[in-house]
């Protein structure tokens, strides 16, 4: 038996003196409300309406029983109420790099608070975006993909002192890997070459592979690639000369370092935003989530549903990259 349907015929019907207003004011059948009468009857054993009479009129024990019933259907209500209110409060985990700009994570929390959504932020390395997506502790995630599978590229380039040497000379002219090693002709250099540190967010498997391909093609000596530790340590030592940075360009321009674009585009970051899949196996990412979420690692955000177009300047190198 339903309970609460059983309960509410009797209420209903209690209220409006009559099963036929009754049954209009729950928009069902009279007889499926007059059937439900009679169950919960026979549930409590004894009537609870007098049909003798022209107007149905409530008996002794369905008097008794009436303040009961009212508090059992209003602290359903309320339950319900609570149950709403809680699914809509709920936080959303979304997971993105650690070097975000915050003032893009904040317009994304805003939009999802103007849609009714409580999002909360997660700075987590690739492999935990990936994983928290798996367990289902992360709703959405910033996933690392090959650039040329993506749907956003965020341009990666070296970041320099701003008051020492310029890997870009100056300019904003792409630098290549092989102008970071000695040329013929040119003063010795020091004996220990400035370091490039790469940071978490590029220690994947398949952007370290490309790296360290990229660095043995430009004749880079073994170890002058080096993995970073944590992103404020890589930014101090670049800042005091004693390194170059791996980074995209707007991290470089937040913290006042110099920055020259990476002329290898497959070396650059590629982006999908993905999401937890219901327990349908299906799920989809909002298109104005997507949107901010690319915004926010520094790429052009696309249309919806859309992919990345074919860029004729990309294929060559990423083909040779994906080959090694």
């Amino acid at each position: 038996m339903d309970l609460l349907a059983h309960l509410e015929a009797y209420v209903a019907t209690a209220d409006e003196a009559g099963f036929s207003r009754a049954a209009d004011r729950l928009g069902i059948a009279q007889p499926l409300l007059s059937r439900r009468i009679k169950t919960l009857e026979g549930h409590f054993g004894g009537a609870l309406f007098d049909r003798s009479r022209r107007q149905v009129t409530t008996t002794e024990l369905g008097v008794l029983l009436l303040p009961y019933a009212r508090d059992v259907l209003d602290r359903a209500q309320r339950l319900r109420q609570a149950a709403h209110s809680a699914v809509r409060s709920r936080v959303r985990a979304v997971g993105v790099p650690a070097d975000c700009a915050p003032a893009a994570l904040a317009r994304v929390i805003r939009a999802a608070t103007e849609r009714g959504i409580t999002l909360g932020v997660r700075e987590l390395p690739p492999a935990e975006r990936l994983s928290g997506l798996a367990d289902g502790s992360l709703a959405y995630a910033l996933l690392r993909v090959p650039p040329e599978q993506a749907a956003f590229r965020v341009p990666m380039g070296l970041a320099s002192a701003a008051d020492g040497p310029d890997p870009g000379h100056g300019s904003r002219r792409a630098v290549h890997l092989e102008d970071l090693r000695p040329r013929r002709g040119r003063a010795a250099e020091p004996s220990a070459p400035t370091p490039v540190l790469v940071l978490t967010e590029d220690q994947t498997v398949h952007a370290e592979d490309r790296l360290c391909r990229a660095a043995a093609r430009a004749g880079l000596p073994e170890g002058r690639i080096r993995p970073a530790g944590p992103a404020a340590t890589a930014l101090a030592e670049t800042l005091a000369g004693r390194a170059l940075l791996l980074c995209a360009e707007p991290f470089a321009r937040r913290h006042g370092a110099r920055w020259a674009p990476l002329g290898d585009r497959s070396l650059h970051r590629g982006y999908d935003v993905s999401t937890h899949p219901d327990r349908h196996g299906t799920a989809e990412v909002p298109d104005w989530l997507t949107a901010l979420l690319g915004a926010a690692v520094g790429a052009a955000a696309p249309g919806p549903g859309a992919r990345p177009s074919p860029d004729p300047g990309d294929d060559t190198p990423a083909r040779l990259a994906a080959r090694g």
